[in-house]
């Protein structure tokens, strides 16, 4: 099991914008060169590929700390700054990766091959050409680069099968798996044999049909019991399940009783007790297994679920319960997708997003729009400072200062600096 990691939570962030420069044309008998301050470069996004080749999230493990460089900051001579270069992350396919904080489905990276730009990196910063005007010839001022967050994030890998193999320990799945398909799990005479899902592709009517064997069960295992959810969390996309019990009662236990309490535990995660079912009934060569069948029967017909009685042992049976998958599989929908949710945490937002808050006596003006401004602004230059406060004006700032209550004299606190409120 410990080489075997289906859940993990990582932090990531896209790379942040180059700061633009604040730069003047110098040249040789040139005495007024005008700004030529470049602008910064794009931060790296965060992009998650779905690779074929890896089937485990194990080496997050080891790794859990993720960042995509950051743009270069402009230069002079309209030189512009250099793009961060992107960071790839390889997750198995049929990774799930939620917002921790959120709960929210950001991708479900359930196609081979798959390329998902999740989080963005930050826009570069302008250049102090762009601010130059008729009657604002040298700007003495830039833009910084946007700034991004760090996001926490949850992934999840959820086996993508048609057909799961369901049912306690030790009753034969793995078994049944290398009977039908050419997969060759591990097959032992002891409990919890299978310690992660095994895949094989079986052939019928022309088309494929993916099966797996999913991590035997106990009692309780919807709180975590046993291997609780991470038997539970590949059931999930299964279209059909093979419920696959011990007829003879080999163990010491009533075949009747092991398919409720299973059935009982899918019910309690997320109803996955709705999913179609073929009562598979294994070991029909050891004794007392046809009496208990007769009761299967009668048990399977009062809950609309077709009964196959079949043994891996003398590979009996397998033919009509094989005929009869795919004959369901054919009314049933396609794989579960798990539909993404807007995610609008990592969106830049506008310069013009900002509220006002209470500090004591002083009314502080916050927001991520107001930082940017703050930082893109010299007030050691005259033309910087005007700027300044015609943005705030622009952005309405100080009428929402005087509605929230600011007179003459009052102060005023953006980012780390604080000014006198003036009308």
């Amino acid at each position: 099991m410990s080489n075997y990691v289906d859940h993990v939570r990582i932090t990531a962030k896209a790379g942040n914008g180059g700061n633009g420069s604040t730069s003047f044309h110098r040249e040789k008998y040139v005495m007024n060169g005008g700004p030529d301050g470049g602008d910064g470069g794009k931060g790296g996004d965060i992009v998650f590929l779905a690779d074929e080749n890896s089937h485990t999230l194990l080496d997050f493990r080891y790794k859990t700390k993720y960042t995509a460089d950051n743009g270069a900051d402009g230069a002079s001579n309209l030189c512009n700054g250099k793009n961060g270069e992107d960071l790839l992350i390889k997750v198995p396919v049929g990774t799930v990766i939620l917002d921790d904080e959120t709960g929210k489905v950001l991708a479900d990276m359930d196609l081979p091959g798959e390329k998902r730009v999740l989080l963005k990196g930050g826009k570069g910063g302008w250049g102090n050409r762009h601010f130059a005007t008729p009657t604002r010839q040298a700007p003495n001022f830039a833009k910084p680069g946007i700034k991004t967050q760090v996001r926490t994030l949850r992934m999840e890998l959820k086996t993508i099968a048609d057909v799961g193999l369901i049912g306690y320990p030790n009753v034969g799945k793995s078994s049944i798996l290398s009977v039908v398909t050419s997969a060759r799990p591990k097959v032992g005479n002891y409990h919890f044999t299978t310690l992660t899902p095994n895949l094989g592709i079986v052939r019928r009517f022309g088309k494929d049909i993916v099966l797996a064997d999913i991590p035997g069960l106990i009692e309780g295992a919807a709180d975590g019991a046993g291997l609780g959810h991470d038997f539970l969390r590949h059931v999930e996309r299964t279209r059909l399940l093979l419920h696959v019990v011990d007829i003879s009662g080999s163990e010491g236990r009533d075949p009747i009783d092991d398919l409720d309490r299973i059935n009982t535990e899918l019910d309690h995660y997320g109803k996955l007790s709705e999913l179609p079912q073929i009562i598979v009934c294994n070991k029909t060569d050891l004794p007392g297994a046809e009496e208990n069948l007769k009761r299967m029967k009668a048990l399977g017909e009062g809950m609309g679920c077709p009964v196959f009685a079949v043994s891996a042992a003398t590979h009996q049976g397998f033919e009509e319960l094989l005929d009869e998958t795919a004959r369901i599989l054919e009314t049933l929908p396609p794989i579960l997708h798990y539909q993404e949710e807007a995610d609008d945490i990592d969106e830049i937002r506008p310069d013009d997003t900002f509220e006002i808050v209470m500090d004591g006596p002083v009314f502080e003006v916050v927001g991520p729009g107001m930082e940017r401004l703050i930082d893109s602004v010299n007030f050691d230059d005259i033309d910087s400072t005007n700027w300044f406060h015609r943005m705030l004006r622009k952005l309405g700032v100080i009428d929402a200062l005087r509605e929230k209550g600011a007179k003459e004299g009052s102060t005023v606190r953006i980012a780390e600096m604080e000014f006198d409120f003036v009308e």
